[in-house]
C-alpha cells in the first residue's frame, strides 16, 4: 500500500513529486532544498544555514510520516561545491546521533533555485505492534 506523505511544516512541491511515498514501513524522501516553508524563498545564501534549513525540512516530512531523522537509513547529499564537505559533516552531527544512516555525498552543476544543497534518502519506520 502506498501513502503520500504532505505536511505544511516543509516547502510544497515545486514540480511534480510528493514530499515523501511510504510503502509499508519504507517511506522515500523527495529532495529537500534550504526554501522555508512559511515563504518557499531560500533561506540565506550562507552555506551553513542553507544545510540546517534543509535538515529541518528534512525532518518535517519525517515527523510527518511517523518517524525522526534517526529513522533514516540512507541520505543523499548533493552539493554545488564538495568544499563544503565539512560544513555538511558539522551540521549533520548536530541533527543525527549514532548509528548513523549510509550516506553518499556528490557535487552536481546545478541545483533547483540555484541553491547550494539538495538532500534527499530512504526512512525506514520501527514495526508498530
Amino acid at each position: 500500500m502506498k501513502t503520500i506523505i504532505n505536511t505544511e511544516n516543509a516547502p510544497s512541491a515545486i514540480g511534480t513529486y510528493s514530499q515523501a511515498v511510504k510503502v509499508n514501513n519504507t517511506v522515500y524522501l523527495s529532495g529537500q532544498i534550504p526554501l522555508v516553508p512559511e515563504t518557499m524563498e531560500v533561506v540565506s545564501d550562507d552555506f551553513a544555514a542553507q544545510a540546517h534549513q534543509v535538515f529541518k525540512n528534512l525532518s518535517a516530512v519525517c515527523d510527518a510520516a511517523g518517524g525522526t531523522l534517526n529513522d533514516m537509513v540512507k541520505v543523499n547529499i548533493f552539493l554545488m561545491d564538495l568544499s563544503q564537505f565539512a560544513t555538511v559533516n558539522d551540521v549533520m552531527s548536530q541533527y543525527f546521533q549514532q548509528p548513523y544512516p549510509a550516506r553518499a555525498a556528490v557535487q552536481v552543476s546545478r541545483l533547483p533555485k540555484d541553491v547550494a544543497i539538495e538532500i534527499d534518502g530512504v526512512m525506514e519506520l520501527p514495526n508498530v505492534g
